[in-house]
């Protein structure tokens, strides 16, 4: 069993026209191949937010503004566990490209739980089909 802390990774809820955007990942040690919510570690010193934001650019091209927390899930992989902190993002700059994954979609609301997501996603994306991307005031 694991010991050591929870590994803090974000996760991007990007949603237009219905859709939310998702990325597939190439094979992990932890979790394997499949789609994902974009984003990533958090590293010392910065907040989910400015991860997320930093990651977006990084790993999409793209510049977001970032809202509130849609989900936070803690998963026991294999040989870690992470908490997954889903938070929402609107593109602000740029037109997303896949520069760490290898591909990217738009994926319908009410069609996301049929994807094959990794583990620590699927809880994220039976949060949107149950209550929607939330929209701030």
């Amino acid at each position: 069993m694991h010991t050591s802390p929870a590994l803090l990774v974000t996760a991007a809820v990007i949603e237009r026209d219905g859709c939310v955007l998702i990325a597939w990942r190439a094979t992990s040690a932890d979790a394997g191949a499949g789609w994902e919510f974009p984003g990533g570690k958090v590293e010392p010193g910065e907040t989910p937010a400015q991860c997320l934001a930093r990651e977006l650019r990084e790993e999409l091209g793209i510049e977001c503004a970032i809202g509130d927390v849609v989900a936070d899930v803690t998963h026991a992989y294999p040989t870690r566990t992470i908490r997954l902190v889903a938070l929402r993002a609107t593109i602000v700059a740029g037109t997303p490209a896949p520069a760490e994954h290898i591909e990217i979609a738009w994926a319908p609301l009410a069609e996301l739980v049929n994807y094959p997501l990794l583990p620590a996603d699927v809880p994220i994306a039976r949060t949107l089909r149950d209550h929607g991307v939330k929209r701030d005031p």
